[in-house]
């Protein structure tokens, strides 16, 4: 009875995701994060790592934004093979090559097929290579012009690659794959090198260490413009994660613990109370609109963008003209981007205990 029921549960995750990938409810980053590690013995779960293989490029990175469970036509999959000598488009923005990774680690465990392995550590090096000197990581390698150019925070790029890294110098076993001490040694090194240039870019203002900035300038390590409604800032959102990747080293730095103690300062200083966010109906068809309405008991929220100055919440157009509520925006903007975040939440939350292990 209890294979019964572990048949028919797997069965019933293979339904679902090729059902709701048709209907785009599952997205790629969903099925790599499925939990039931018997749904990677599937055949459907084998035939997604096939397509996985084809999308990785000869240096060893993925393009990113691509649906890697959706069925490829023979025309398309040698496309792929054309495309394997050509690095352009590979990159760490939208979880792009780590997802990737994990995906393959799982499936390794279940089926230990050397072109899984072979496919993670060539993605390891590739992500070493793509580091810049200082610590940081641009969006894309090879490096495309423009403001991709810029060391990545944005949504939580390069702490996904520093997460990551930690996993597999610790050896901890998250991912499956045995590294080889050569390779586990320059990720330590990798991941040092990106802990000096977070530290380096916590931004400072009037002397006193903030958060960070969504993108720092690779040059300077200043907060640096990326598109046009994403000015030099301090992030609510991108700020939170880089704090926990700090939190979960052991025996920290004295400047480590010194840039959490900072950004959780920050973080009780700029937490917006007493609103929310919400969707209603604009009252032409089935379009809705985002307004902010007071909420005595709302958890907090924190601003996406802060001025470097003084952390006054922004917002902004495509125009790049700042406005200071979300209803000056247009409805575009306002309700295609997150302009609120409650990620610095999970740091407040954490940051007593995390206080206690220090002693």
């Amino acid at each position: 009875m209890k294979n019964l029921k572990k048949v028919l549960f797997v069965c019933c995750v293979v339904f679902a995701i090729n059902v709701n990938a048709q209907n785009k409810k599952v997205t790629w980053k969903n099925i790599t994060e499925i939990k039931d590690e018997s749904w990677f013995e599937t055949e459907e779960a084998k035939k997604i790592a096939e397509n996985v293989l084809l999308y990785q490029r000869d240096n060893g990175g993925w393009p990113k934004n691509v649906e890697m469970q959706n069925e490829l036509s023979a025309k398309e999959k040698q496309s792929l093979l054309m495309l394997k000598s050509d690095p352009t488009g590979c990159t760490i923005d939208n979880g792009a090559t780590c997802q990737e990774m994990l995906f393959l680690s799982k499936m390794y465990k279940k089926y230990p097929d050397d072109r899984y392995k072979t496919a993670f550590l060539k993605g390891l090096l590739y992500l070493i290579s793509a580091q810049y000197k200082n610590g940081g990581w641009p969006q894309f390698y090879p490096l495309k012009e423009g403001y991709y150019t810029h060391i990545t925070y944005n949504d939580n790029a390069m702490v996904n690659v520093l997460n990551l890294f930690k996993e597999v110098k610790d050896k901890t076993g998250y991912y499956s794959i045995e590294v080889p001490n050569d390779i586990t040694k320059r990720i330590s090194v990798s991941f040092n090198n990106g802990i000096q240039c977070i530290l380096k870019t916590q931004y400072r203002q009037n002397g006193v260490l903030t958060a960070w900035c969504a993108q720092h300038d690779r040059e300077t390590l200043l907060p640096a413009k990326a598109r046009d409604y994403e000015l030099p800032s301090l992030s609510g959102k991108e700020s939170a994660k880089i704090v926990l990747l700090l939190m979960s080293i052991e025996k920290p730095s004295k400047e480590v613990v010194e840039a959490v103690e900072a950004a959780v300062a920050w973080f009780d200083k700029t937490k917006i109370e007493g609103i929310k966010i919400e969707t209603i109906p604009t009252g032409k068809g089935n379009q809705t609109d985002r307004v902010v309405v007071e909420s005595p008991d709302a958890e907090p929220l924190w601003a996406r963008f802060m001025e470097l100055k003084d952390n006054k919440p922004f917002f902004c157009d495509r125009n790049g003209k700042k406005k200071y509520t979300i209803a000056e925006i247009s409805h575009e903007r306002r309700n295609g981007y997150g302009w609120y975040t409650n990620e610095p939440k999970e740091v407040l939350k954490r940051y007593n205990q995390w206080k206690k292990s220090l002693e």
